[in-house]
Parts: C-alpha cells; sequence; structure tokens
C-alpha cells in the first residue's frame, strides 16, 4: 500500500493543493494502477477494464494544467467504481457513470480547489457530465486559460475561427469550410480532401 506522503510527492504540482488528500482516499477506498502517460491528441486519460486483472489501471496525460488533470482523474476513477460494481454490462458514459461522476466531483466543487472562473461552467456541466469536458465548449474554454505558456499566441479553438479561415492542426494545413454540430467540415489544402474535425480541437492559425 502506498502511503499517503508518497501520493501527496507524487501528485503535488499535477492537481489543486487542495485536492490532493481527497484522490489519495479515492485510490487508497479502491486502489488502481496510477500511470502519468505522454501526451495523446485522442484522449486526456483512459481506464480500460481487464477481467483477467487484480487491480485495474487508470492513465492521465503528463501535459494537463492541474484542474484539467483533477477532473480528468475523477472521471476516470468514476469508470473504475463502475466497472468494479457492473463489470461491462453498463455503457462507458451511461447513468450509472454519470451518476458517479457527480458523486465523486461534488466535494471538488468548491473555490478553495477550483477558481470562480473554472467553476462556474464546472458546475453547469457536472450537472448532466458528457463523455469529454472537451465537449464543452465553454468549460474548455475556461481551462485553456490555465495551459502551460507553450501555446503559441495563434493558437486557438477551431470553433473561434471564422469560415474560409486557413490553420494547422497535427502538422496539416486546412481550410474551416461549414460548422456544425459539435464538428467543423474542413478541407486540407493541397489534397482537396474533407474532414470532420471537433470544435473544441487545438489550431494554429494561419
Amino acid at each position: 500500500m502506498i502511503k499517503q506522503e508518497e501520493w501527496t510527492s507524487f501528485l503535488s504540482g499535477r492537481v489543486p493543493e487542495q485536492s490532493i488528500a481527497y484522490c489519495y482516499e479515492l485510490w487508497r477506498e479502491n486502489p488502481f494502477h496510477f500511470v502519468v502517460s505522454k501526451s495523446r491528441t485522442s484522449k486526456l486519460g483512459d481506464f480500460t477494464y481487464r477481467r483477467n486483472r487484480s487491480v485495474q489501471k487508470i492513465t492521465v496525460n503528463h501535459d494537463l494544467n492541474p484542474y484539467q488533470f483533477l477532473i480528468t482523474y475523477i472521471h476516470e476513477v468514476a469508470h473504475h467504481r463502475v466497472y468494479a460494481k457492473y463489470g461491462s454490462t453498463r455503457m462507458p458514459h451511461g447513468i450509472e457513470w454519470k451518476r458517479e461522476f457527480q458523486r465523486l466531483m461534488e466535494p471538488m466543487l468548491v473555490r478553495e480547489v477550483f477558481p470562480m472562473d473554472v467553476l462556474v461552467p464546472l458546475r453547469r456541466h457536472m450537472s448532466n457530465p458528457k463523455a469529454s469536458a472537451g465537449a464543452d465548449l465553454f468549460l474548455m474554454k475556461e481551462l485553456m486559460k490555465y495551459d502551460s505558456g507553450e501555446r503559441g499566441e495563434s493558437e486557438m479553438l477551431l470553433s473561434d475561427l471564422v469560415l474560409g479561415q486557413r490553420f494547422l492542426f497535427k502538422e496539416r494545413l486546412f481550410e474551416k469550410l461549414e460548422s456544425r454540430r459539435t464538428r467543423v467540415l474542413c478541407e486540407e489544402v493541397g489534397t482537396g480532401r474533407h474532414f470532420l474535425i471537433s470544435g473544441h480541437a487545438s489550431v494554429e492559425k494561419r
């Protein structure tokens, strides 16, 4: 069993200081392997249930700001709790997960943990949490304010670009054509191929 002092040292700087003890308690109540992962563009964190594992694994990307890291951590712990109780008989982001995520997040929805500009849209988001915080435009914009200073001045969300604007995404040049419900129809400059890209994708304006 990992000691609380080791856990505190490990999470220090990764999540808000006031949330470290709570993160430890969530782990202590139902232990899991916890891995801080390399950056992944497809997901912020991951939980995969394995029947042949006595202890399951949760991963969270290393480059998230402390508020995004905490939300992602609790998001994945909620998956862990649901799968521990029901196995694979429930939808990944179904009602059981939503209720567990809401229950686990509730003690953290305070000003001592989150700044008000994040707390307001986060509370709204938690009334009916989506599969990803990135699917909530208002919450995502507030969270992005606390990303590291590595983000370039020309980097922004795809949804904020005007139609016809060109941008770089995954080192490829695109042009924004049409906004849809959650995705944006874009054309790759040079090939003419069309792609649907999430409106919450971080892109570099050209």
